[in-house]
């Protein structure tokens, strides 16, 4: 990506936000807003923007080094669900320019040269920067051409014991057709020359790369000196290519990856059973519809075409790549090497500040509401929370939903212990959480082993929303305790996402939610709720009236101000809304993390709206909608991003922070230490490009002092360590 020195008014958007309360912006009375233009940016080019601004950090020279390798991965496997998911663009790849509108043709052509160009970058940074510099340090991925005698035996005696066994190429023909290839696995094409053993010239062979070898297999230490030398997979099978055909000649021949469209849909409205429809699906899954083919740089152009024409793809769907076709198993190099002088220091998250750690979390809650910001805080507040739960014999029912909870869960634990103690534990578990599917119904069907109510939502729609609620006997009466929030119940993803959880026990929110878990499980009439926004019933429409609240109040004079913190951007009514109330006055600040649609700054259309996107250490995930008419302030959290499906395809919660303390809190941490970061955050220009802020502390000559952007702040603020 080519970004542009950062123009003194793109600077000016790291201006700090006063703490606690976000500053009041001058407003002054606007004419009638003009019609919205709704010329919006590629959404699909503005997700490959978000991987190129990670690839940066791949590039930072002070990030570690295994870091920086793990940040490569962290694109390439983006990339490959980008691919997988917004596969629906690239159907239409194989057909002829013809049966493509002008517009169509000429977006996708575009689409795959930003493609191209980011995947370019990334292996020229692998081969010219990241390789260097492992070497450097002693660490080599040896290439059979530099390895020594003695390296060579090893890797020929590793291939006939290890290798060999599991490989059986296929040679092309009318009875061997071209052997299913499987969503990303590692195969090889060969060309051959003399005749099989029948006396044919069949030419082409297929060897396929069994998953279960590991791509890269460390060298004993007697053969690596006083370095650590590694072999890849690719590597081993191609030196040895001739022993798996014996009496032909090997000619050209390619590592080669095919990505496969590999969104699961099933006709919710024509299935018995949801789960057992999805399971069945699972097996094809890594069959569907071939969208991208990567070969070795080096590939002749014969195999390539051969290669295209099986998967019926054109030639912009090709992509010739100078080193391993899966760059995402570079994390295998990096468990390998485990080295904590080239990984991040360890993080220690402190234990939540506002929970007790020797007394009752429900007694907690009965004096008012506690927030929790992971991973700067720990998500073992949460676990203790349900532990609590579980062990305490007046709690009577437990309802949880489940989104993505790995296939590993203490979470899941806790809930299967709940049901072993008599509790009862209903789970709202969504079985369609795109590439989670396979976990959740395994815990489907774990728990319901056991006798826990399992519910799977509502028909046609995904339960996104993050919800958990307590009933406790106290006394003559029962009481709710509850848990929101913007994130998953995944122990491991809360080490590394940012989120905000909120525990309560508010009459009104907890009534709301057991009414919200009455609708998943029986589809009842829509709740008539007193806190909580539902999507897909009154979200969007209630986030369209306070973007119009606040830009009527700008209209009539009054300081106004939006700022939204979220992942995506690209629901065209809200984003309407919100080009309607920069135009009457209102300053709108966006932090978004990924794909935004929304142009901003650009004259006589957008110049209120400013766009920034945090990049760094941990992924930022928390949803957090602000509104401020003069003194008034509004603050929701939500499970949601500002998308269509979102809106209207997901059940989806946002709820009020009414707290004062807890509300400035959230402003502080998530918005303020935002719009001040000038070290990790991009911002968009009136083109649509971001670059990149400059931090512009002063530093003295002789101590200088690394800057801190928001998430290293807020590490330093809670970590467990002095």
């Amino acid at each position: 990506m080519n970004e542009t020195t950062p123009t003194p008014a793109a600077v000016a958007v790291a201006a700090p936000v006063a703490a606690p309360t976000v500053a009041p912006a001058k407003a002054k009375a606007k004419p009638a807003p003009k019609p919205v233009d709704t010329s919006w940016l590629d959404r699909d080019v503005s997700l490959l923007a978000f991987n190129a601004r990670v690839l940066h950090w791949a590039k930072k020279p002070d990030v570690p080094l295994l870091e920086r390798m793990r940040y490569l991965s962290i694109v390439s496997s983006n990339l490959d669900e980008f691919f997988e998911v917004r596969a629906a663009l690239y159907t239409s790849l194989a057909k002829p320019k013809a049966d493509l509108s002008a517009i169509d043709a000429q977006a996708q052509e575009s689409l795959s040269k930003v493609a191209h160009a980011l995947v370019d970058e990334q292996y020229a940074l692998y081969n010219d920067v990241l390789i260097p510099a492992l070497a450097k340090e002693g660490i080599r991925v040896v290439p059979h051409g530099e390895r020594n005698l003695a390296q060579h035996r090893w890797v020929k005696s590793f291939f006939e014991r290890e290798v060999r066994p599991l490989l059986l190429p296929v040679g092309l023909d009318p009875a061997h057709p071209f052997p299913q290839v499987a969503n990303k696995s590692l195969n090889f094409i060969v060309r051959l020359s003399g005749q099989d053993a029948f006396g044919r010239e069949n030419e082409i062979a297929i060897v396929k790369v069994p998953r279960s070898l590991p791509r890269f297999i460390r060298m004993p230490d007697n053969l690596s000196g006083k370095r650590t030398l590694f072999v890849s997979i690719s590597s081993v099978i191609r030196s040895h290519l001739k022993d798996l055909f014996p009496g032909r000649t090997v000619g050209n021949f390619s590592q080669f990856r095919v990505t496969r469209h590999s969104d699961l849909s099933v006709d919710e409205e024509d299935v018995k059973n949801l789960r057992t429809a999805l399971r069945q699906g699972l097996v094809h899954r890594n069959y569907g519809q071939a969208v991208r083919l990567e070969v070795s740089a080096g590939s002749a152009e014969y195999l390539s075409d051969l290669l295209l024409r099986q998967f019926e793809l054109p030639a912009s769907a090709l992509y010739r790549v100078h080193g391993p076709v899966n760059l995402v198993r570079l994390n295998q190099l990096i468990d390998l090497v485990d080295q904590p002088k080239w990984l991040w220091p360890r993080y220690e998250a402190s234990y939540p500040s506002q929970l007790p750690s020797n007394s009752s979390i429900f007694e907690r809650l009965q004096e008012g509401d506690v927030l929790i910001h992971q991973p700067y805080e720990s998500f073992d507040g949460v676990l203790a929370f349900l532990r609590e739960a579980v062990l305490d014999p007046a709690v009577l029912a437990i309802k949880q939903t489940i989104y993505r909870t790995g296939s590993d869960s203490v979470l899941m634990e806790l809930l299967r212990q709940a049901v072993q103690r008599g509790k009862e534990v209903t789970v709202v578990v969504e079985l369609k959480a795109r590439f989670d599917e396979e976990a959740n119904i395994n815990w489907a069907e774990k728990l319901e082993y056991i006798g826990a109510q399992v519910v799977y939502g509502i028909v046609g729609l995904k339960t996104h929303a993050k919800m958990l609620l307590v009933s406790r006997r106290e006394g003559r009466n029962i009481r709710r305790y509850a848990h929101l929030s913007t994130g998953n119940y995944n122990p491991k993803t809360a080490r590394l996402y940012t989120d905000m959880s909120y525990l309560t026990a508010n009459a009104k929110l907890t009534q709301d939610m057991e009414a919200v878990f009455g609708l998943l499980a029986n589809q009842s009439r829509i709740p008539r709720l007193n806190k909580l926004i539902l999507a897909p019933f009154q979200l969007q429409r209630s986030m369209i009236d306070w973007i119009d609240k606040t830009a009527k109040a700008a209209a009539a004079g009054v300081p106004s101000r939006i700022i939204l913190k979220m992942n995506s951007l690209t629901d065209e009514k809200l984003m309407e809304a919100l080009v309607r109330a920069g135009q009457a006055g209102v300053e709108v600040e966006l932090i978004v993390r990924g794909a935004c649609m929304l142009p901003a700054q650009r004259p006589g259309f957008t110049e209120h709206i400013r766009v920034r996107s945090i990049i760094g250490r941990f992924l930022e995930h928390s949803r957090v909608f602000y509104f401020q008419t003069g003194a008034d302030e509004t603050l929701y959290l939500s499970s949601a991003d500002w998308m269509n499906r979102n809106m209207l395809r997901r059940v989806e919660l946002a709820w009020p922070v009414e707290d004062a303390a807890l509300r400035q809190r959230i402003i502080s941490e998530c918005l303020s230490t935002y719009l001040a970061d000038n070290v990790d955050a991009w911002t968009m220009g009136a083109d649509g490009h971001y670059s990149q802020v400059q931090s512009n502390r002063p530093r003295a000559a002789d101590k200088p002092k690394a800057a801190l952007g928001a998430q290293g702040k807020l590490m330093a603020k809670y970590s467990a360590k002095p």
